[in-house]
């Protein structure tokens, strides 16, 4: 199980520092176990990592929380005061600014690295770092630099109806949870962010996981020079790739109809296959429904993380990527392969980047029942032979391609070409 401690931090004027910036401290989903991950490492061959990010329940402890800016929760109840200061935040929060103007009075770091901080953090401390001369790198975990609502899809179809600055449709389609208001405000932060190209002019390098999104952006108009591609990495220590070949097909993260879930479970149900669904989510009580109703062979987790996670992927028959939307390089695949196991994924954005058909796993087109019910009874029938054979390529893959030490040096070689040589 990984665990993520953080240290105490000692100055010390030979390591290497980093400022490590994320809306959450905490493992919510798989951007922040690559934040917290990235972070661990370094710190394993000496650097020295400062955290910063917003005021959480569930944060991890740290010395520097006494830093992080409030917490903004969408969905939470607020009064009508709150909701005002929390939408001028998600602009530009003034708070995070000014809170991270005060611990950087505490030490001066060599670089700093960013995540996610849309709607939470918000940008307004880009400009800051620029004038500190502090490099930044901003890893992309999404399409928010160009679809105001993260995805490019609508209804379950590929959308770009905002592109070419076009951003007013954000509102016009409420793409933002069905809502005018929420819709609204993204639409003036995506309009008052490009205007003032603060992303452009604040962060010095884009790191891209996967082809796909890179390739996406600079088709929405970003120059190429703007990104670095450095693909994901898995801690191959979680995971024994030996365990006997399994029985049940598995899914792990968010219960989320655009995740492809409901298609996952019809296809079960026609190919008559069992599935286990390890995660939470909106969609989890009409899965159950669903699931009763169709008569599906389908059990429900919850939330499972930590060495239990880790056991329901080794001993799965395959995992299954049933996305119907624009997935960047999502963790969970290569955490099948590295436990052993092939995957089953949709043939959408960075998905098939990741599977090599009749090697690793098989694709299917997305949102397409019948073709995956198909792939389903196809890997049934396997021999645990053969599925043992593809997941062991998967596994080498990993190990070549998506190790720690592989994006470690990657990074650190970026990092190098930012401040002189010196990482």
């Amino acid at each position: 199980m990984t665990m993520w401690h953080a240290r105490k931090f000692v100055a010390d004027s030979a390591a290497p520092t980093m400022l490590a910036i994320n809306n959450y401290y905490y493992p919510r989903g798989g951007a922040e176990v690559l934040f917290l991950e990235q972070n661990r490492m370094l710190e394993e061959i000496g650097w020295q990592v400062v955290p910063f990010a917003m005021r959480h329940r569930n944060n991890l402890p740290t010395q520097w929380d006494r830093y992080f800016p409030d917490e903004i929760e969408f969905g939470q109840s607020y009064s009508p005061l709150e909701k005002l200061v929390n939408a001028s935040r998600v602009i530009y929060s003034m708070q995070a600014r000014k809170r991270l103007a005060a611990l950087l009075g505490e030490f001066q770091p060599r670089i700093a690295h960013v995540h996610n901080i849309y709607h939470h953090l918000s940008p307004s401390i880009l400009p800051l770092l620029r004038e500190r001369g502090i490099p930044v790198v901003m890893t992309v975990h999404d399409l928010k630099l160009a679809c105001p609502a993260y995805t490019m899809m609508r209804d379950g179809r590929p959308c770009e109806s905002c592109r070419g600055g076009k951003v007013h449709n954000v509102l016009l389609n409420r793409c933002i949870k069905g809502s005018a208001a929420l819709s609204g405000l993204v639409m003036l932060e995506t309009a008052a962010h490009r205007l003032s190209r603060i992303y452009e002019s604040g962060v010095t390098r884009f790191v891209v996981p996967s082809r796909f999104v890179l390739e996406t952006l600079v088709r929405w108009g970003w120059q190429r020079d703007a990104f670095a591609y450095i693909p994901n990495f898995v801690d191959l220590d979680r995971f024994r790739p030996d365990r006997p070949i399994g029985q049940r097909f598995l899914y792990c993260g968010r219960l989320d109809k655009p995740k492809g879930v409901e298609t996952l479970l019809r296809a079960a149900a026609q190919a008559k296959q069992p599935v286990t669904f390890v995660g939470r989510g909106p969609a989890e009580e009409s899965l159950r429904r669903l699931g009763d109703e169709l008569g599906a062979d389908a059990v429900f987790t919850g939330h499972v993380s930590g060495d239990a996670l880790v056991s329901h992927i080794e001993s799965a028959r395959a995992v299954i990527i049933p996305s119907e939307l624009n997935e960047n390089a999502p963790l969970s695949l290569l955490e099948a392969y590295a436990a052993g196991r092939p995957v089953i994924g949709a043939n959408i954005a960075g998905i098939p980047e990741l599977i090599r058909e009749g090697e690793t796993g098989a694709l299917f087109t997305p949102a397409d029942t019948q073709a995956l019910a198909a792939r389903l009874e196809e890997f049934a029938r396997l021999s645990d032979v053969r599925l043992a054979t593809m997941g062991a390529a998967g596994r080498r893959w990993v190990e070549q391609d998506f190790n720690a030490g592989v994006y470690r040096e990657r990074l650190l070689a970026l990092y190098a070409s930012l401040t002189g040589g010196v990482a």
